[in-house]
């Protein structure tokens, strides 16, 4: 088995506000200076992205921060190359259950030991396996594993899910980025309600303003038509794209101009593009693959579309509206938490291609209210989503649990 993964609407839960603990508790409380944290790899992805900018921005406040990772490799290493995170591979040669697998468990287990860590904090699905049983034998005082996507993967269905539960009961809090995952952890794997934490992703809102990129260099040669900008890896269909391609057919018929972009790579590539061409619309879009100047495209983009079959949080749809783009998002998993329909873009059901075209139909004919929602959207990401809330609440939650007020 290869340590490995892929990458109900309901009202937001505020928890770990900064302002929730009063002052002179804090004032108090035990200091949280040594964290290690577990990773998959620094490929690009969601989970990825949010662990090493929450790693960056934690070593910068003061923390000593140990970034431990399943697999060294990936864009993102060069992301902490001018940082003050440590960073220790911890391969597990042959998978996770494997005797490689159990070898780097131990030997984890004995680096936490002698480093003498106040918190390790797991990650992603790899990470909370070997990461959670590796803190709970060095006798880390704090232990938290991480639930992020709602994805159908082996681990998360039949018997793998009774252990993966029972591993995540040795951490201290399990830790998800939206209230529908919470949600899922309390009903259908009987966690207990105060154990599962929500704090919600964090968006760079800087590095995402609007500015004026030189398109011709984005998209190479004359295009007038609007932008649709699809941000997600191709390793599966789980992020829509089949569904756009068959929408983008009605959409074109209107507007014979539009352009779909698609960033991303992965082993669908090839499918979705063969899905274009027998469609005859090759002309009309894009696909860029893996990219390090997302904020560009997005500037250079009129539209924003995220048809997931299954969501957490997503950074693609956070990232749409930090850029400041009118957003058209499936009806599932932590979009809702994101978007409200009418208010801060579109909601449509997912797999369903005519809905998806109607939405961005909408948007194309009436540019007004595209503008109106994309402002909304701006200033709601801005006020709930900026990295500085993401770091206060973490380290708020360190604290809190380091000072004894720990979820056994």
């Amino acid at each position: 088995m290869n340590p490995t993964g892929p990458d109900t609407a309901a009202a937001p839960i505020e928890v770990n506000e900064i302002d929730s603990v009063p002052a002179s508790a804090r004032a108090h409380a035990p200091q949280v200076r040594n964290v290690f944290f577990l990773l998959d790899s620094f490929e690009v992805g969601g989970t990825e992205t949010q662990a090493v900018e929450l790693a960056r921005r934690l070593a910068s406040a003061g923390r000593r921060v140990t970034l431990g990772v399943l697999r060294a490799e990936g864009p993102l290493a060069e992301r902490l190359e001018d940082s003050a995170v440590s960073v220790m591979e911890f391969r597990p040669r042959g998978g996770i259950d494997s005797p490689g697998g159990i070898y780097q468990l131990l030997r984890l287990a004995a680096f936490l030991r002698r480093g003498r860590f106040d918190v390790v904090h797991t990650h992603d699905l790899w990470s909370n396996l070997m990461g959670v049983p590796a803190g709970w034998l060095a006798r880390v005082p704090v232990i938290i594993s991480s639930r992020r996507d709602l994805a159908h993967l082996a681990w998360y269905e039949g018997s793998r899910r009774v252990w993966l539960r029972r591993i995540q009961s040795l951490s201290h809090a399990v830790l998800t980025n939206s209230t529908v995952i919470r949600q899922a952890l309390i009903s259908d794997d009987r966690f207990a309600p105060e154990k599962v934490r929500v704090i919600p992703n964090g968006i760079d809102l800087k590095k995402f303003s609007r500015r004026f990129p030189d398109r011709t260099r984005i998209f190479p040669g004359p295009f007038e038509g609007s932008t649709i900008v699809l941000v997600g890896n191709m390793h599966t269909d789980v992020k829509g794209h089949p569904w756009l391609i068959s929408a983008a057919a009605a959409v074109i018929r209107e507007f014979p101009k539009t352009r779909f972009a698609f960033v991303g790579d992965g082993q669908q590539r090839s499918t979705f593009e063969r899905q274009v061409a027998g469609l005859g619309l090759g002309q009309n879009f894009l696909f860029l693959g893996r990219r390090s100047d997302v904020p560009e495209i997005l500037a250079c983009s009129d539209i924003g579309v995220l048809p997931s079959q299954a969501e957490g949080l997503p950074n693609a749809l956070l990232e749409y509206l930090a850029a400041g783009l009118a957003v058209v998002a499936s009806h599932v998993g932590g979009n809702v938490e994101i978007v409200e329909d009418g208010q801060t873009g579109l909601l449509v059901p997912p797999q369903d291609s005519q809905a998806l075209a109607a939405a961005i139909l909408r948007l194309l004919r009436d540019p007004d209210l595209a503008r109106r929602l994309a402002q909304s959207g701006h200033n709601y990401v801005a006020q709930k989503y900026s990295f500085e809330r993401l770091v206060d609440s973490t380290d708020q939650l360190y604290t809190e649990l380091l000072g004894g007020q720990r979820i056994c």
